[in-house]
């Protein structure tokens, strides 16, 4: 069992977020924001639920922890994603001014590593591999079963 307040630990949580895409049949990407050794925002993909291309998990979670806050700003807080963010969301979270980014697993087509060749910003700490397997493994499960290979 992870120790709470870890990476580890908040990667389970925004993963728990992916299990709910999952099930939903969403695509199974999960989002938290933490400030002060809490949870103030998450969030899972809904685009087909809410009929929205922007109501991606990490989208969500920022907008449910600036209201939370009461700031626009996250300098503070600490953004877990399950898959690596694509260009759209990596703007956002760019904005938001996040202290520091966890991503769980890459995304070799839509990442925004793919696309940009910078980093958030200088003063945001990026951290990636937490519990990559487990957030591929969902990814994968979930595009097999649509693709008719389970």
């Amino acid at each position: 069992m992870d120790s709470f307040n870890t990476d580890e630990y908040y990667m389970r949580k925004a993963l728990e977020q992916a299990q709910r895409a999952f099930e939903e049949d969403e695509v199974p990407i999960g989002a938290i924001v933490v400030c002060n050794n809490r949870i103030v925002g998450k969030g899972y993909n809904q685009t087909e639920k809410l009929t929205d291309v922007t109501a991606h998990a990490e989208m969500l979670a920022i907008t449910a922890a600036a209201t939370e806050i009461g700031s626009k700003y996250l300098d503070e807080c600490t953004l877990y994603i399950t898959i690596e963010p694509c260009v759209m969301c990596a703007g956002a979270i760019k904005h938001a001014r996040f202290h520091k980014i966890v991503i769980g697993a890459s995304e070799p087509k839509m990442g925004f590593s793919n696309f940009l060749s910078e980093d958030f910003n200088m003063k945001t700490e990026l951290q990636t591999g937490i519990l990559a397997d487990e957030c591929k493994n969902l990814m994968q499960t979930f595009f097999k079963a649509k693709r008719g290979n389970i």
